[in-house]
C-alpha cells in the first residue's frame, strides 16, 4: 500500500504582494490527505520528501508571527495534530492543515500559525539550493525579496508526487 494517494490535485492559490509580503505569482499548493501517517507519521512524511529530492528537514511547528523566505521554496508536511495557518499575509486565507496534508509555498509566500492542538508536528524540506532564510515583513526586507525571488529555481521534482507531479506543470514562470 503507498503512502501517498497519488489521486489527488492539489488545491491552488496566489497571493498578490501586499507590500510587506512579496509573495510569488506562482500558485501555493496544498494537497489534503496526501500522505498517510497512521504508522510513524514524522518518519513517513521525511522519506516521501527525501525520496522526491527535497532535504534540510526539520520538526517543529509553524512559527506564530508572519514571515517568509526569500531564497527558497519550502514544503510542510502535518505528520501530527491540526493548525489554523495564515498564508500569504493579511490579504491571504486562513487555512485549517492536518494530518496527512502537504502545503507548498513558493519563496515569498507569508505564513503565519494563528492556533494548533496540542500535538501539532509539521515536517518541513526544502529542494536543493540555497539555505533556508527567514524573512520578518519590514520594507527593508521586502524590497531585497523582490530582487531574489525571481531567481530561486523552480524544483526538479514535487515532494509529495516527485518528477511527474503537478508542482512542475503549475510553477511556471
Amino acid at each position: 500500500m503507498s503512502v501517498i494517494n497519488t489521486d489527488i490535485e492539489p488545491l491552488t492559490f496566489v497571493f498578490r504582494d501586499d507590500g510587506l509580503v512579496p509573495n510569488n505569482p506562482m500558485p501555493f499548493l496544498v494537497y489534503k490527505g496526501a500522505v498517510d501517517v497512521s504508522k510513524n507519521p514524522e518518519a513517513t512524511i521525511e522519506r516521501l520528501f527525501s525520496a522526491n529530492g527535497w532535504g534540510a528537514m526539520w520538526r517543529n511547528g509553524v512559527y506564530d508571527y508572519p514571515h517568509y523566505h526569500a531564497t527558497v521554496h519550502e514544503v510542510l508536511g502535518v505528520a501530527t495534530g491540526s493548525a489554523r495557518v495564515q498564508f500569504g499575509g493579511e490579504r491571504g486565507r486562513a487555512l485549517e492543515i492536518a494530518a496527512g496534508d502537504v502545503a507548498i509555498l513558493p519563496a515569498g509566500t507569508g505564513h503565519q500559525c494563528l492556533s494548533t492542538s496540542d500535538d501539532f508536528c509539521v515536517v518541513g524540506a526544502y529542494p536543493p539550493g540555497p539555505p533556508m532564510d527567514l524573512q520578518r515583513l519590514t520594507p527593508e526586507n521586502h524590497a531585497k525579496a523582490l530582487k531574489t525571488i525571481p531567481l530561486v529555481a523552480i524544483p526538479p521534482s514535487d515532494p509529495v508526487m516527485g518528477k511527474d507531479g503537478p508542482l512542475l506543470r503549475l510553477w511556471k514562470r
